[in-house]
């Protein structure tokens, strides 16, 4: 069978694997907020990319194309469970364990609790960008979406994380992510 690219041998996509375990499993956390979860929803990732190494092209971006993988894992089981499964956030923020003072396990706390309170179009954002150091443009080929919406999803959700830990009420007219879908509702409104 003729693949029209050359895709990665065994060995060399099992060692892009191994590079990728820690920063996937991160996004994993980040996306559900729970250990357990987050190690279940990283190897089913694995598991899935694995079986389709051979779609792979050699010389495309393997990060971006591993975060799509688990970001749509991430939604599939989301869609198949919402009735089976109800999240506690507060326990999820009670399982993260932090080295250092008390105080670094309390501020790690509001923040792991602040970020689960964000749409998760904000939060899968901060973890890409903010947490994961993603540059905008790898970002927003893992979403697929705009670099644009990519840049106002992580400014409104640094805003409303920042407004969470601190305590200050949110603008919930900032919380939406397409200021167009309201521009006909404006129009209308005008004199």
């Amino acid at each position: 069978m003729t693949l029209g690219y050359e895709p990665l041998s065994d060995r060399e996509f099992r060692d892009e694997m191994v590079k990728i375990m820690p920063p996937l499993r991160a996004f994993a956390r980040g996306l559900c907020g729970q250990r357990e979860l987050a190690d279940d929803l990283a190897q089913e990732s694995l598991a899935c990319a694995w079986a389709a190494r051979h779609s792979f092209a050699k010389g495309t971006n393997f990060r971006a194309w591993m975060y799509t993988i688990l970001r749509n894992q991430f939604y599939s089981n989301l869609r198949k469970n919402w009735r089976t499964e109800s999240w506690d956030p507060d326990l999820a923020a009670q399982q993260l364990i932090a080295p250092g003072s008390p105080l670094d396990a309390l501020h790690l706390n509001d923040v792991s609790s602040a970020l689960q309170k964000l749409p998760a179009k904000q939060r899968e954002v901060l973890m890409l960008v903010g947490a994961g150091g993603m540059p905008y443009e790898e970002a927003a080929e893992v979403i697929g979406c705009a670099i644009g919406t990519i840049k106002s999803r992580l400014a409104r959700g640094r805003a409303a994380l920042t407004a969470l830990i601190d305590g200050t009420p949110i603008d919930e007219d900032a919380d939406f992510d397409d200021r167009n879908a309201a521009l006909p509702e404006q129009l209308q409104a005008a004199p």
